[in-house]
């Protein structure tokens, strides 16, 4: 029963990338906007479960668990539908220990994940109950999120400067080094930092030579607009620009949908759980 069920989930995860790929290859590139929404609002989960969630319920917002949605006093009503995604099953392998800051060291659990298995999460569309608390939105303005991001470049080692004229260009990067248009307003200005972190993070080493400049600069916006939808900002680009993720075929559009999906991932933990 296990076994058939997941066998259904991994039916269910390849007709959302192949509508996906079917869309892109009739021009319809809406399609892949909203899924790269559905990217940014659930970043801490993986590809096939972003996939899972947006083929069956594109509007969700926040998912949880039957019994997780108790704690937040809010409960599931009658009749609905849970969202299958797939949850690991880890197993000890082992004890780490960890040294903490005080000097004192902690034993921990070291655990590794052997299988998977089908869940059922809910979206909070489909439940009642207490409002949930009140999250802190950015809704236009980065605030400290500017900050953090150049933090997060200095970290890696990476060169940021700014510059009066970068030839018609917002910014740039250049293996090391990331150049940024002077007097560019707050919003504006994350997203081109965002851009070219993700050009460095992405399109350095073999895979330039693998991709076209266009599929490149495609991967770095869609970036962008995830990390951008992540914390509330409003940098939309053109849904038709995300065409050109699409190459002929299925296998090439969920590489770049998983190279989007880590490196936004990892930009956006940065910024919002800090170092």
């Amino acid at each position: 029963m296990q076994t058939e069920k997941l066998e259904q989930i991994q039916q269910m995860t390849d007709s959302a990338l192949e509508l996906l790929n079917k869309a892109l290859a009739e021009g319809k590139s809406d399609a892949l906007k909203r899924y790269l929404a559905t990217m940014a609002k659930f970043y801490h989960y993986s590809f096939g479960n972003q996939l899972l969630i947006a083929f069956q319920k594109p509007d969700a917002t926040h998912v949880a668990g039957f019994n997780a949605w108790k704690k937040f006093n809010r409960f599931v009503k009658k009749g609905e539908k849970g969202i299958v995604i797939l949850a690991p099953i880890t197993r000890v392998v082992g004890m780490v220990e960890e040294h903490c800051t005080d000097g004192t060291t902690d034993t921990k659990e070291l655990r590794r994940m052997v299988n998977v298995k089908p869940v059922y999460v809910f979206d909070i569309s489909q439940t009642d109950g207490e409002p949930l608390p009140e999250f802190a939105q950015v809704n236009g303005d980065p605030s400290n999120h500017i900050a953090r991001l150049k933090e997060i470049i200095a970290a890696k080692g990476i060169d940021l400067t700014y510059a009066d004229n970068l030839g018609g260009a917002l910014g740039t990067s250049s293996g090391g080094r990331i150049a940024v248009l002077k007097g560019q307003e707050p919003a504006r200005e994350f997203s081109v930092l965002v851009h070219e972190l993700a050009h460095e993070l992405l399109h350095r080493g073999d895979r330039r030579q693998q991709t076209t400049r266009k599929v490149r600069e495609t991967e770095a916006e869609a970036v962008a607009y995830v990390v951008c939808q992540a914390i509330g900002l409003d940098c939309s680009t053109a849904s038709s620009d995300y065409i050109q993720l699409y190459r002929g075929n299925q296998e090439t559009l969920a590489e770049s949908l998983d190279y989007i999906r880590n490196v936004a991932n990892e930009i956006i933990a940065a910024i919002t759980e800090g170092p």
